[in-house]
């Protein structure tokens, strides 16, 4: 037997919750675990109903910064008090004084990404710069004070060993088949009608809400090329957000992009559905022709995973991590050039023995990512580290 406290309250929306609402379900089940969970206080109705799980309650602050703070001062106490044998720190940065062994989940690349940091530059972010370094020399402290650390990628974690020298272990987060095809609802109205009024064109994908680093800005500058190279047939891109400020989580500002599809004259083309749930999207995913993603940067990609279980062909930006998903499942193209974008997207679109391969190949893919196994190989370390002398003394004092 053997108890986990989960923090998770470093999850607030996108892969963050995917991950706490996948592998719950998983420690539940296992009559081997206790689990202890810590969640933001608006999500904790989202977990009461699952067995064997104990939700902790506390006064959380919103902001990252005032979160850490309350974390290393309040949660050593609180992990204490709950009785847990190992601590699963599931938001990258981990607890400098944990009273139990700790293993660290890390999941954010911009702490370690060249091209961030050129990008908020060229955009005049000084000021998410400025807070992008400081929490990634916590970040990078995390390693040391982590009994064990976990990335979603073999690529990730060898980024993250050469940030830091600490050993790192991949371990690839899974995909619910059962879960994300498993309810027949429709989608809304508006949205539905939207997917239908493109049928007769090219309906490429690109699900994420907006931010920087999915480099969107790219994607947009290939679509004329795109248009020109299948003329006369339409091309639309559908979107799962909002080009509108406060629409989308964090502080991206979306100005820019929006003016770029003005001055592209593309407006007819970029459809935006707006969000979708999550048990909905599948029926998006269906109703497109080709994936697509122009991120600079990644530490796994949920989306890849869900296009290729869809049968849809991807074209990705040519990143280690998008390779090591795929495993061959896609056509890759230097991450910021529109032009090889357009023409990947074409001859995609435009060769039908090319497109079944890739979508072959990607639905056998897709198996190999499970979240049973995840769970399995994250207990398999909480086991180990929790009969290993603790390597939290040395951390402490480096």
């Amino acid at each position: 037997m053997i108890h986990i406290f989960l923090n998770g309250l470093g999850a607030k929306a996108g892969a963050g919750l995917t991950y706490l609402f996948n592998v719950l379900p998983h420690l539940s089940a296992n009559p081997e675990v206790r689990t202890t969970l810590m969640v933001q206080p608006h999500l904790r109705d989202e977990f009461r109903r699952i067995p064997n799980v104990t939700l902790f309650d506390a006064d959380i602050p919103n902001s990252t910064t005032a979160r850490f703070w309350l974390e290393q001062r309040k949660l050593p106490e609180f992990v204490r008090k709950s009785g847990a044998d190992v601590l699963i720190s599931a938001g990258n940065f981990a607890l400098r004084q944990c009273p139990v062994p700790q293993i660290l989940l890390s999941g954010n690349s911009l702490y370690t990404s060249m091209d961030f940091e050129r990008d908020l530059r060229c955009r005049s972010e000084f000021g998410m710069l400025v807070d992008t370094r400081i929490k990634g020399i916590f970040a990078r402290r995390s390693l040391y004070w982590a009994d064990c650390t976990v990335a979603p990628t073999q690529a990730f974690a060898d980024e993250l060993r050469k940030w830091t020298g600490r050993d790192v272990q991949a371990i690839h987060h899974g995909f619910d088949h059962e879960l994300f095809f498993g309810d027949s609802s429709p989608l809304p109205d508006g949205v539905h009608q939207k997917l239908l009024d493109a049928e007769d064109g090219l309906r490429l994908l690109f699900v994420s809400h907006y931010n920087y680093y999915r480099n969107f800005e790219t994607l947009f500058r290939a679509l004329p090329l795109i248009a020109a190279k299948l003329k006369p047939r339409k091309v639309r891109l559908f979107l799962t957000c909002l080009l509108q400020e406060g629409s989308n989580p964090g502080l991206y500002r979306t100005k820019r992009a929006a003016a770029l599809i003005r001055q592209l004259g593309i407006r007819d083309q970029v459809v935006e559905l707006g969000p979708i749930p999550y048990r909905l999207l599948h029926h998006v995913y269906r109703a497109c022709d080709v994936y697509v993603t122009p991120a600079y940067t990644e530490t796994f990609a949920h989306p890849l995973v869900e296009a290729m279980a869809s049968g849809l062909p991807i074209v990705a930006s040519d990143l280690a991590v998008h390779r090591e998903v795929t495993a061959g499942a896609a056509y890759y193209f230097p991450r910021f050039s529109s032009e090889l974008l357009a023409q990947c997207v074409a001859q995609v679109a435009t060769s039908p023995e090319l497109a079944a391969s890739l979508s072959a190949v990607g639905k056998q893919r897709a198996t190999a990512f499970g979240w049973k196994n995840h769970v399995e190989q994250i207990l398999h370390l909480a086991f180990v580290i929790r009969r290993r002398p603790s390597s939290r003394a040395v951390a402490n004092a480096a």
